[in-house]
This record gives structure tokens, C-alpha cells and sequence, in this order.
């Protein structure tokens, strides 16, 4: 018999199993079978989310989980040893009525051991696919481990500094952001979830965190419908048509609706519209800070509005497995509500696989594989921005008899591993001192001083730098913050760094020395004070286990810098927010600050390299076009230098005037090419105009106007006419 959706009904079939657990069986089959043996008790649990291990997270310490039912839906697992996840898989197998496997989440954000540069350093790579690489990796060394589902990538469009979690996501751009997404998603599913090396995707935080009014945790954002369209929905689009399994809702209150009960956002968007058939997760005890939030009186109730708005399972709130039943029996909650959330958390589980394959083998060399540490090196070196290399030509470093390392973060592995560290270790990592050790040890001598702790006042390290200073042909000065300076719960007022680097900066420039100060941070740093003491600046972003590696080639040449600023960087904290693409003012001759300069201190896309290169004139393949019709838009780019360099050419596009106000620039399209000395490479934006010239209204309709369109590259504009 066949149903109306194209699946064959097998319920005629008398089996000796359960048809849920036959893996022969189609798997919305199984789903189905299984849900109508199930209890009511038995789908609430499939609807929570507990912990197995060891809490690494200091947000969430508080409450240790014992005796977990067998019965229960997920665990987040903090541990790495696979028998211990196996152990409670094998109580959930076997100890319950009808043995539903648990799926099994962590925090892989940037690696699981082998760990990655910050998401926001990934993005000025500007090389999607050696991030899906990187996250194919994590993929595999958390599978391996035990993890099913990584809480990962996140896709929060991010303008104001000040907020911890920049440094969790892709920058200012919501095409960019976009397509890191699909590229990360990709990278963590691969062909099939059921393979052994590939886990469930999770996009967060959904929707609008990033918007966090003057950058603080967990607060109010005020976003427009028009602003949720044009600016914060995009990458979750993107992610959903990628196939991401699941997403994470948002802390933030969405314009008087938080994002762990808006309905809008959970279902009639991401359901409805976009038919997204996975399940949401909620954010750490979320549910639970909905009464915070002043939309719910009680638990109780902030479980009803979770679940009715959308938000299928509860993570650590405990709102769902102790008031569903009742919620229910008060017809509060529906039990067509409870079977379409548990339909939902069932058909992951049984897409990755867990039904079939419900333990994890034990392999022993699953971590730090040789191909893995590469990609680990190549994606450092292609994060690092070069934001100034003055007039002297400071780098690379060539023929330096004496090289003086000096910071705080010189030797400093664990900060290097930043935010939301996985299962990192301090011991994997190549720090600054030990990369610039190897490669410039056998032709110069290196001497260091640490000068300073990251914060503080005891000024007693000073003197000793000073003197290694004075004693150099160079000093590197390795500045910046620690890791727990960013992430989640790390709102800072002020972006710059603590004085107390800031004077060890001034009196070493004092020397007369040249110096290369390297910065390695979560977030965009106030440099306005620092940029005059420096020769040369190179952002390293916290880069991960390779990351003094990549960073020593950079200074030596051995490698030509590449990364382009994915955010912005202001020239004060006191121009946040500032980003590139905003929308025109009423007047563009003033509103400027009387105080300081309107101008970043480094804008969207910068970054210098160690060669040059030349735009020709872009040309169009037409000019004149109709709505069905695609264009070719092309650049000539020469390397006019004596080093072989990849440059990222950036698309973007302008509509002058529309019936809804557009930013000044959209980032349309991205080419990132290495080119040898005198080679020429043309590159090309091929315009398909509802993709790429329409713009979204506040309902989420794509429109298409006629009139006047600008392509920029480089700079330069083509003018676009789109005719009816």
C-alpha cells in the first residue's frame, strides 16, 4: 500500500520486530511505528536534555545530574572516553521499555581536540572550504568520542564588539555569515549523518542574538521585522537548505517576544516556511528564563509557551519533564503538539543513525592526526590579517641578527586556544615564542621576556623587557586577551586592551626598536593608541593549536599573509556600532562626531599582503537587462609584486534608491586566488538578478524593482539597468 506522501505503508506486514527497528523499514516509517507505541511518559523524556561528565562550562555549573532515566532524550556529554557514553547508551538500549537511543551534543565550536582558530578569525580566511575542512575534522574526532551532535556553527550576525560571543561567529555581514553556514554544515554532516564520522549540525542562536543591546549577554534586542529579514534570518536560511539537522533558540527577548517562545520565528518561519523538519533545542536553562524575562509567572508556564511556540527540546530547565503530563491533562498543551515534537527529535536520531549503530567504537589515534594539525596550520595562516606594515617595509623579517619576544602571550598556550575550547589542551600548542623559535633559531638568536601579565599592576617584568628590547635588532610584542575575555557571559564596556599592556607597548617604542606587534584576541580591538607605537600589526585572532606556527611564517615571509577583516575594527569604542554596511543618512555632509574621527581604524575587508596587487577595469556582459536575465560581471586582477599572494576579490552591490532604503554596499560574492608574480586571473560574478539584486520586505517577500543597480569591486562601479 502506498500513502499519499510516497512512502510505502509496511504496517500490513507482520514482523517478529518492531517495525521501528528494522532498519529496512523507511525511516518516517519507524518514526511513526515508534511514536504510536510510545507513552506520553515516555515522549516527554525523548524531549529533554540533561548532562553526562564533567562540566567544563564555567556558565553552567549548578546542577549535577544523577540517576538519569533511561528513558532520557539527550545528554550533553563533557567527557572524551567513548565507554562512558557507551555505558549510559547501553542503559537507554536496554533498560527501557522500548530502547530509543539517546543522541549524545557538546560544544565542538572551533575543534573537539584538535582545535581550530575562533569562528570570527575562520572568516577572514575568506576559504569556505578549508572551514568545512576543519569542521569535517571535528566532526570525526567527536564522533569518535562519543558526540552525536555538535552545538555548532553559530550564526549570530555580530556589529558591536563589545559582546563576548563576536568571537563564536563569522563577522558584520549576513552573506558572509551565510555562507560559512552552509560550508560548515556541510562539513559536519558530510554525505550522510549515519556515517561514523559525521555529526548533526545545530544553528544558533535562533534568532537575533548577535543584535544584544550595547553588547550584553542574555539582554532585550529591539529588531525590526524588516531588520530580522534583511540582516539576522539569511544564515539560518542558508543553514536550513544545507541541511542542518537542528537549530538552538536564543536567549534574547526578540522585540517583546523571547526567542525560546516566539512562535513567528519557530514556526511559521523555520516550519512552516522554510519546512524545516528537524528540532530545536533550547539554550542552556532558557526556558526557565522566560519567567526572567517577564513573560512567564511560573515554570509551568514557561514550559507551555516554549513548546507551543515551537521548541522541541528542553535543555537543563527541567520545565518539560516535570509539567508536560500536567500541561496536558489541562489541555493546556495538545497531545498532537507532543507527538510532532517527538517525531521530530525521533527522526534525527534515526537519520544519524542511532537506532542501528548505537555505540561508539573506541580509537585510540583518533586525535591530532598529521592531515589534521595541516589544515590546523593552513587555516591559522589564512585567518592572520596584516593590518600595517609602514613604509620601511617591517615585514617580512629578513637577515635579523636578534630578535626579542616579548608579552604576555608570547608563551602563552592556553589563551591561544580561546573561547569555547573543546577538548583542547594548553601542552598541543605551538605558542608564539616556540613558532618563532623554529623559524628563525638556526640564523638568529631570540631572547624573551613576558614584560607583563594580561592585566594588572605589578610592573616589576617591565625592566627586564625593556632590557631585552634594547638589546634587539626587532621585538615582536605579543599583546592581547585571554580567552575567557570573550565568549559567552564576557560583555566588556570598553574593547581596548588593559593599560597595563598599552604602557608596556609605550615604553618599549620609546627604545626606538622596530616593533611587529602581534595581536591575539576574540574580538576587534581600540588601537588607536597602540597603531603609533607599531611598525608593523598582525591580527592572529586566538588561532588555535598551530597558531605560533602559522604566525612565525608570516614574519618570515615564508608565508604571505592573506586574511581580510571580516568586522570592522573602530577607531574608539565609542563609534560602536560601525559597520560597513549601513544605510544612508539624511545627511551625508554632518552628523559626524565632533570628538573623533567617524572613520574605522580598519575597515570591512582590509588586509595587506606582502606583494601587490592590480585591478583592471571590470567590465559587464550586458548593461541592460531583464528580470530573467543572468549577467557576467568580470575583473582582471594582476600580482604586480615579487611574491606569489592570494587576494580575495569582494562583490558587492548598491541599489541607489528603492522603495525600501538599502545599505550604502551588500556583499554579494567572494573569489579568493593565488596568483604568482605578473600572473593575471579574471574574475567573475555571474548575477543572477532575483539572487543576488532583490532585496526581502518585512514579511520575508523577495522583490524585484526596475531601475538602477551598481556593482563594486575594488572600488570601482559598474551601473546596472534592470528594464522590465
Amino acid at each position: 500500500m502506498a500513502r499519499p506522501d510516497g512512502i510505502t505503508d509496511l504496517s500490513h506486514i507482520r514482523a517478529k520486530t518492531p517495525l521501528y527497528k528494522d532498519k529496512s523499514v523507511p525511516a518516517e516509517i519507524r518514526v511513526d511505528n515508534l511514536l504510536g507505541l510510545m507513552t506520553l511518559d515516555e515522549k516527554i523524556m525523548q524531549l529533554n536534555q540533561y548532562t553526562l561528565g564533567r562540566n567544563n562550562n564555567a556558565n553552567n555549573v549548578g546542577e549535577e545530574v544523577v540517576n538519569i532515566p533511561a528513558e532520557i532524550g539527550s545528554l550533553i556529554y563533557f567527557d572524551t572516553d567513548p565507554a562512558l557514553r557507551n555505558a549510559m547508551q547501553r542503559r537507554a538500549m536496554e533498560e527501557s521499555r522500548l530502547g530509543i537511543p539517546v543522541i549524545f551534543g557538546y560544544d565542538a565550536i572551533h575543534g573537539f581536540r584538535t582545535v581550530y582558530p575562533i569562528s570570527l578569525a575562520q572568516a577572514c580566511s575568506w576559504n569556505p572550504a578549508l572551514v568545512r575542512k576543519a569542521c569535517s575534522v571535528s566532526a570525526r574526532e567527536s564522533r569518535m568520542s562519543g558526540v552525536d551532535w555538535t552545538f555548532s556553527p553559530m550564526i549570530d550576525v555580530a556589529r558591536d564588539p563589545r559582546w563576548g560571543r563576536v568571537a563564536e561567529g563569522y563577522g558584520e555581514d549576513p552573506y558572509l555569515n551565510a555562507v560559512y553556514c552552509a560550508a560548515s554544515v556541510k562539513g559536519y554532516q558530510g554525505k550522510s549523518l549515519s556515517d561514523s564520522t559525521t555529526v548533526a549540525a545545530c544553528l544558533k542562536h535562533y534568532v537575533g542574538y548577535g543584535a544584544s543591546e550595547a553588547g550584553r549577554d542574555y539582554v532585550y534586542t529591539e529588531i525590526s521585522p524588516q531588520t530580522l529579514w534583511d540582516t539576522y534570518l539569511p544564515p539560518y536560511e542558508a543553514g536550513v537548505k544545507a541541511g542542518a539537522a537542528t537549530l538552538m533558540s536564543s536567549f534574547n527577548d526578540i522585540s517583546g517576544v523571547p526567542g525560546s517562545a516566539n512562535r513567528h520565528t519557530m514556526t511559521d518561519i523555520l516550519k512552516n516556511k522554510w519546512k524545516h523538519d528537524g528540532f530545536i533545542v533550547s539554550d542552556w536553562g532558557a526556558i526557565e528564563q522566560l519567567k526572567n524575562q517577564g513573560l512567564a509567572a511560573t515554570k509551568k508556564e514557561a514550559a507551555m509557551r516554549a513548546l507551543n511556540a515551537g521548541l522541541e527540546m528542553d535543555m537543563m530547565s527541567h520545565a518539560y519533564d516535570r509539567h508536560l503530563a500536567e500541561l496536558v491533562a489541562e489541555g493546556k498543551v495538545s497531545e498532537a503538539t507532543i507527538d510532532d515534537a517527538v517525531r521530530r527529535v525521533l527522526r534525527v536520531k534515526m537519520r544519524l543513525g542511532l537506532f542501528d549503530n548505537p555505540y561508539t567504537p573506541d580509537v585510540p589515534d583518533r586525535f591530532l592526526r598529521p592531515a589534521d594539525l595541516k589544515i590546523a596550520s593552513e587555516l591559522a595562516a589564512e585567518s592572520m590579517v596584516l593590518l600595517k606594515n609602514d613604509s620601511t617595509l617591517t615585514l617580512p623579517l629578513r637577515n635579523v641578527r636578534r630578535i626579542a619576544v616579548i608579552g604576555p602571550l608570547a608563551d602563552n598556550g592556553k589563551d591561544l586556544l580561546g573561547n569555547w575550547l573543546g577538548h583542547g589542551q594548553a601542552e598541543d600548542v605551538v605558542t608564539l615564542r616556540q613558532g618563532i623559535v623554529s623559524e628563525f633559531g638556526k640564523d638568529s638568536e631570540i631572547r624573551y621576556a613576558e614584560g607583563c601579565a594580561l592585566d594588572g599592576h605589578d610592573r616589576s617584568g617591565f625592566k627586564t623587557a625593556l632590557e631585552t628590547a634594547r638589546w634587539a635588532d626587532v621585538v615582536v610584542l605579543c599583546l592581547g586577551e585571554s580567552l575567557r575575555w570573550s565568549g559567552e557571559n564576557a560583555s566588556r564596556s570598553s574593547i581596548a586592551l588593559p593599560a597595563f599592556q598599552e604602557q608596556l607597548a609605550e615604553e618599549i617604542s620609546r627604545l626606538g626598536k622596530p616593533v611587529v606587534l602581534v595581536l591575539a584576541n576574540g574580538r576587534p580591538l581600540e588601537l588607536n593608541r597602540l597603531e603609533p607605537l607599531a611598525n608593523a600589526i598582525l591580527e592572529i585572532w586566538q588561532p588555535g593549536i598551530r597558531g605560533g606556527e602559522a604566525m612565525a611564517g608570516i614574519l618570515s615571509g615564508r608565508i604571505n599573509p592573506s586574511g581580510k577583516l571580516a568586522i570592522t575594527f573602530p577607531w574608539s569604542t565609542g563609534q560602536i556600532p560601525v559597520y560597513y554596511n549601513r544605510r544612508k543618512s539624511g545627511r551625508g555632509h554632518q552628523g559626524f562626531y565632533q570628538d573623533i574621527t567617524s572613520e574605522p581604524m580598519y575597515p570591512f575587508g582590509h588586509g595587506l599582503s606582502y606583494t601587490t596587487f592590480e585591478y583592471g577595469e571590470p567590465t559587464a556582459s550586458k548593461t541592460e537587462f531583464r528580470r530573467n536575465e543572468k549577467i557576467k560581471v568580470s575583473v582582471p586582477v594582476t600580482n604586480t609584486g615579487d611574491m606569489e599572494g592570494a587576494e580575495t576579490v569582494l562583490w558587492f552591490i548598491s541599489d541607489p534608491y528603492c522603495s525600501i532604503t538599502r545599505p550604502v554596499r551588500e556583499l554579494k560574492h567572494f573569489e579568493k586566488r593565488s596568483l604568482k608574480p605578473g600572473e593575471t586571473a579574471v574574475m567573475v560574478f555571474n548575477i543572477d538578478p532575483w539572487r543576488d539584486l532583490s532585496y526581502v520586505d518585512s514579511d520575508g517577500k523577495r522583490f524585484l524593482e526596475t531601475g538602477e543597480y551598481n556593482v563594486i569591486v575594488n572600488g570601482m562601479k559598474i551601473r546596472l539597468n534592470l528594464t522590465e
